[in-house]
C-alpha cells in the first residue's frame, strides 16, 4: 500500500456559492485551493473560529473542546486524507499525555475544531492534483459574492460602526449566527 504525502495548508476561507457553502483548504505558498462544500452551520461554525467570535453558548466544536480540556487532551493537528467518491475524509490527531489517538472525523468538523485551537493542517498532496481549483478564480467570484440583503446602505461612518456592532451582539445573543457572521463581515470591510 502506497504511503499518502501531505502537505501543509491552511483554512483559506469560507464562502457561499452557487452550489452551497465551501470551506477552501489552501496548500502553504500555493496559488491553488480545495473546496470543500459543507452546511451551513458548519460553515458558521468555522467563520467563528476563524474570526474569534465569542458566543454566549457554546456551539458543539467548543463543547468538543471543552471535554479535550477537561480530560488533559490536546489538539495535535488535522489531516485531510482522502477524495472518495466526492466525499472527503479527514482526522484528527489529539495527544494524551504521551499517548496519541487518531479519530475520524468530517472535514467540516475537523477544520471547525481547528479554527478555534489554531493547530496545523495537512492534506493529501492527491487531493490537492485531483480537486484544487486556482485562487485567482476563486478570488474573482468570491468578488461577486454579496450579502441577500445589506443591513446598511452606507457603512462608513462612526455611528453606521456602531449600529453594526449592536446588530452583531444581538444576532450573537439569539444565535442568529448566519446574520452576525454576514454583519461581521461588513465590519471587517470598515
Amino acid at each position: 500500500m502506497r504511503r499518502t504525502m501531505l502537505i501543509e495548508a491552511e483554512i483559506w476561507t469560507v464562502a457561499r456559492t452557487e452550489k452551497g457553502n465551501a470551506v477552501l483548504i489552501k496548500p502553504v505558498g500555493s496559488d491553488r485551493a480545495v473546496p470543500i462544500f459543507i452546511g451551513q452551520l458548519e460553515a458558521q461554525s468555522i467563520l467563528f473560529g476563524l474570526a474569534g467570535v465569542p458566543v454566549p453558548r457554546p456551539m458543539t466544536h467548543d463543547l468538543f473542546l471543552s471535554v479535550l480540556e477537561k480530560t488533559n487532551v490536546s489538539v495535535e493537528r488535522v489531516e485531510i486524507t482522502e477524495l472518495k467518491d466526492r466525499t472527503f475524509y479527514s482526522r484528527l490527531l489529539l495527544k494524551h499525555g504521551m499517548k496519541r489517538v487518531t479519530l475520524d472525523a468530517r472535514p467540516s468538523d475537523s477544520l471547525g475544531i481547528a479554527s478555534r485551537v489554531h493547530c496545523p493542517v495537512f492534506i493529501a498532496e492527491t487531493i490537492v492534483d485531483e480537486a484544487s481549483v486556482a485562487v485567482n478564480l476563486i478570488s474573482e467570484n468570491e468578488a461577486q459574492l454579496e450579502p441577500d440583503e445589506p443591513f446598511l446602505e452606507d457603512p462608513g461612518d462612526q455611528a453606521n460602526r456602531e449600529e453594526l456592532e449592536k446588530a452583531l451582539e444581538q444576532a450573537v445573543e439569539t444565535e442568529n449566527y448566519e446574520e452576525a457572521a454576514r454583519i461581521r463581515d461588513q465590519l471587517n470591510e470598515l
